[in-house]
């Protein structure tokens, strides 16, 4: 019996008003409706592609489902009761709170499940976009033993069918390409997957996200590989950009066309961190490039706390304009800066 149908026959036992009727089921086949090329210029979301202006608010680096911190999985082993029961209440939340999307970060080896993204999806109505790629950071913890062998060539191949065929043939396509790297600089596996993205990118336009953090020499770094792959900045998204101390590095790559994320939004000092960080790339006309979020985890591993998502919502919009930010500007950063990087368009 394979996953899916325990999936069923679980939401069949579970009753018709459960979280996993069949009523409203997982997709059984690859959906064809719409071709990699016919998504262009459009937001792949867990339920299919829409146009970027039905997106609205989004949150573009947060943790849906996470076993991060646990070995290394293909197929995470998730109480599904427990995942629904737990997880939908903060997504509908957060929702009243004004989210309409959220990019789930949460990659393949330590928590991604397309299938349950696919569920929460539906039941919330929130657009739950999903990823594609490997996780270079931690060590390399996450980075699967073929990754080693293959070609970068050969693991945009991999990279590329989910984009065509879904993950692991579920028929959910991923709606971005999730890398890391560690510090210092880009090791050789690092080097590998930067440039494995980048290939997927000049084939499918997914955007690039990378866990990149304070390391200013492996970002620079990294967009030289993109350029010689002939990938646009603008592909390229700084991921935990917060934790880089000098900000004009940040402004330097945003003014090559670079997405600069500052997605450490949390209660306590980190509100007022993000502000200075906001002011300071407005001051150097780039907030037209800036991504906030809050690397939140909604259903981490036991043992490890939640992290909110609602923070930017309810706190941190108002902060911004108390300090003098327009409705015009807050727009851009929640609604019109996310579309813009996570529409599916090739950039070279």
């Amino acid at each position: 019996m394979t996953r899916r149908d325990v999936l069923k026959a679980l939401g069949g036992a579970l009753g018709a008003s459960s979280w996993l009727a069949p009523s409203l089921s997982f997709p059984t086949a690859p959906r064809r409706d719409t071709t990699p090329r016919e998504a262009d210029g459009q937001i792949m979301t867990v339920t299919g592609p829409i146009p970027p202006e039905e997106m609205g608010a989004a949150l573009p680096h947060e943790h849906v489902l996470s076993r991060f911190g646990e070995p290394p999985a293909r197929r995470p082993d998730y109480d599904l009761r427990d995942v629904f029961d737990t997880v939908v209440p903060i997504l509908n939340d957060v929702q009243s709170a004004g989210c309409e999307a959220i990019m789930d970060c949460t990659a393949a080896y330590f928590g991604r499940d397309p299938l349950i993204m696919h569920r929460l999806a539906e039941l919330t109505g929130l657009h739950l976009i999903t990823n594609t790629g490997y996780y270079g950071a931690a060590d390399d913890r996450y980075v699967p033993d073929h990754a080693y062998d293959e070609s970068a060539a050969e693991l945009a191949d991999r990279w590329l069918a989910e984009w065509t065929d879904g993950v692991d043939g579920t028929g959910v396509r991923p709606g971005f390409i999730k890398t890391a790297v560690d510090g210092g600089p880009l090791s050789d596996i690092d080097r590998k997957l930067v440039r494995a993205a980048a290939k997927t990118h000049t084939e499918s336009g997914l955007t690039i996200a990378v866990h990149t953090s304070g390391n200013v020499p492996a970002a620079r770094e990294q967009l030289a590989v993109l350029d010689e792959e002939g990938v646009d900045p603008s592909a390229w998204i700084w991921v935990h950009a917060q934790n880089v101390d000098d900000v004009d590095a940040l402004a330097e790559a945003a003014e090559q066309g670079a997405w600069i994320e500052f997605d450490g939004l949390a209660p306590g000092d980190e509100i007022e961190h993000h502000l200075e960080l906001v002011q300071a790339m407005q001051e150097r006309d780039v907030l037209d490039r800036v991504l906030l979020s809050h690397d939140g985890s909604s259903y981490p591993p036991e043992g490890t706390e939640p992290r909110p998502f609602d923070t930017l919502f309810r706190t941190f919009l108002p902060k911004l304009r108390d300090a003098g930010f327009s409705a015009e500007t807050i727009r851009m950063l929640t609604v019109d800066n996310p579309r813009r990087a996570f529409t599916v368009r090739i950039r070279t």
